[in-house]
Order: structure tokens, then C-alpha cells, then sequence
């Protein structure tokens, strides 16, 4: 018959196996320990928006995460394992899309259901609004991965950038392939934090912005400065790590959660704190009646004050599930049971 001293030394081995994990390196990924935050905006934030509200307290176990976006050279690396097709190479199915419109949307010529996805179009002038973000925003034939601002755009040189024209199905095909999750967005916005309370990774100051992430400088979308020297996205690690050692977490390229977006979420919370949230079990926008969402977080090389600030932790944005774009890669994570 087993002792008691038998169980003893055998719960002793797990709880040391368990505070051991960030002493066993997984190749660029970090060990983000167990423990608790807010999550949502923080009262000294004048620029969140009411979907960040009300800031909640949540109990996150620990887990690994990637240090960087996934790169062009990880992602050629799945796509030559794989034989992986990504959503914005793929033959557009009318029949299929339509089901995500109103009906009385009318078929476009076939010329225009081609492969391709979104890219960024800066504009001549000062625009007099913000509300429509067409203006910026172009369907352009050709583009995916491997020419992210179209068939004459290459990734040659670019091997450390971050992936781009993801959509949540090559997102979680990589992850499937790699062993791996996307983060939750409880996930995601603790290791952002990086045990600290700020409204951004490093802290609550932003006055040297372009120190710290890779944002549009300057007037959006007409004129950026480049006092961060990037037009587009960077090289990963182009900028400071937070304290947990990621890089990225603000700026760059959004990166995709496996939460479903629903603007009433955080109002519906009632526990005193949430353990390893998994966020709202259906998506919600009134604003998009059509497609599911899913949350997008980090903001991009296209944040700007002026427009959506989502160069801070508790920024969260919307993305339909088959929407993909210039500015929008992701990160995994490894659960630990």
C-alpha cells in the first residue's frame, strides 16, 4: 500500500515541475508565469473606447508565447511543410460570400472575384473624416503572403518581418501544424503587461511613441514622418521588449485571438474575477450583422492618436474570420495542463 509520504513527494515533484517550466526554454517563446490583472481599460486611459469598458480582474495560468509575431520565414517554412493554400490565394467562391451579404448586393463581374486581399492605399490629402475607412483601404488582386502589396511585391529581404494577409483559418492552420493555440485575450493582454499596470507595454507614457513601436507618425492617413523609420511593418525585435521579453505587442501588425468579438462582453461580467476566460461563447457587433468576428489585438504600422490609438494594451478591434490584410499577422501560445 502506498504512504502517504508516497503521494507527499509525488505532489511536491509536480508543483516543482510546474514552477520549473521557464527554466525548460521552448525555442523563441517565453514562459508568462500564473497570475492576476485587469483586464480592459485602466482609469487613466482618455483614449479607450467603451467596447475596453469596464476593466475586469482576471486569473490567468501560466503558458508559453511566441516573443515575436510569427515571421515571413516561419510561416514558408508551415507553407513548404504543408502545401498550405492561405484564404487570400484561393479562388473566390461567390456562392459562398454572398451568404455574408445583404441580399441585395448584386454579383460582381467575375474579373473582380479573383484571389487577393486588402492593402493600404495612403491618401493625397487631409481627409475631412476618419468614419470610412474605404479611403485607405483597397481589394487588390494578387496580394497574399508572399506579395503583400500585390503581384509586383515580393518578401525577398524580409525573411524577420511579420506574416501578413492572415486570416483566422491560416492562423489557426499554422497553429494546428505547429502544436500550438492562438493566445486567449486574457492571454494576450497579461503577457503585454508584463506585471506592470500601464497603458502600454512599457508603461503610461507615450510622449516618445516612436521609441517604442512601429505607428504611423504624423497626420493619418495622408503624411507619415517616419520618426520611427518605418513605413510598413519592421523587422521583429525592431523595438524594446516589455518586462516579460516580447517584443511587438504594440504596434507593427494586429494579431489575431481566438476570442469572439462581442461589443456587450465585458458589460455582461458579474464574477469578482474570471479564471482563464475564454471570452463571450457567440459574437456580437451591431455594427456587422453579417460575418463573425474575432478579436484583433496590438494595433498596427497604421495606429495613429488620431484615429484608433490601438497602440494600447486594452485596444481591442473586430476582424471578420475571412478578412485579411496588410496589417494583420499573429502569435501563438503553448497551454500548459
Amino acid at each position: 500500500m502506498k504512504t502517504i509520504l508516497f503521494y507527499v513527494n509525488i505532489l511536491t515533484l509536480l508543483c516543482a515541475c510546474q514552477s520549473n517550466y521557464k527554466n525548460q526554454p521552448i525555442p523563441g517563446m517565453v514562459w508568462i508565469p500564473p497570475g492576476e490583472f485587469v483586464q480592459g481599460a485602466l482609469p487613466n486611459d482618455t483614449m479607450a473606447m467603451n467596447h475596453e469598458k469596464p476593466a475586469h480582474r482576471v486569473s490567468v495560468s501560466g503558458f508559453f508565447i511566441d516573443s515575436t509575431e510569427i515571421t515571413n520565414a516561419q510561416f514558408k517554412k508551415f507553407v513548404v511543410a504543408t502545401q498550405y493554400v492561405t484564404l487570400a490565394e484561393r479562388a473566390v467562391d461567390w456562392e459562398e460570400m454572398k451568404k455574408q451579404l445583404p441580399s441585395s448586393v448584386p454579383k460582381p463581374h467575375d474579373s473582380l472575384l479573383q484571389p487577393g486581399s486588402l492593402t493600404f492605399k495612403p491618401s493625397q490629402d487631409k481627409l475631412p473624416n476618419l468614419f470610412d475607412f474605404s479611403q485607405w483601404w483597397q481589394w487588390t488582386i494578387g496580394a497574399n503572403w508572399k506579395h503583400p502589396q500585390g503581384p509586383n511585391s515580393s518578401i525577398e529581404g524580409k525573411d524577420n518581418h511579420p506574416v501578413v494577409h492572415i486570416a483566422y483559418v491560416d492562423a489557426l492552420a499554422y497553429c494546428k501544424w505547429a502544436g500550438r493555440s492562438l493566445p486567449t485575450e486574457a492571454q494576450w493582454e497579461y503577457a503585454a503587461r508584463g506585471q506592470q499596470q500601464g497603458i502600454f507595454p512599457w508603461n503610461s507614457e507615450n510622449t516618445q511613441l516612436f521609441k517604442q513601436a512601429n505607428t504611423w507618425d504624423g497626420s493619418f492617413p495622408d503624411t507619415n514622418s517616419l520618426k520611427d523609420d518605418f513605413l510598413r511593418t519592421a523587422k521583429v525585435g525592431s523595438f524594446p521588449p516589455n518586462n516579460f521579453g516580447l517584443y511587438d505587442m504594440s504596434g507593427n501588425v494586429w494579431e489575431w485571438t481566438s476570442d469572439w468579438y462581442n461589443t456587450r462582453y465585458y458589460k455582461n461580467i458579474k464574477e469578482d474575477i474570471i479564471v482563464n476566460p475564454k471570452g463571450a461563447s457567440m459574437a456580437f457587433n451591431p455594427n456587422n450583422r453579417y460575418t463573425s468576428e474575432r478579436v484583433i489585438k496590438g494595433g498596427s504600422f497604421l495606429c495613429n492618436a488620431s484615429y484608433c490609438a490601438s497602440f494600447r494594451i486594452s485596444s481591442r478591434m473586430a476582424s471578420s474570420e475571412d478578412s485579411s490584410s496588410e496589417h494583420k499577422g499573429f502569435r501563438t501560445v503553448l497551454n500548459v495542463k
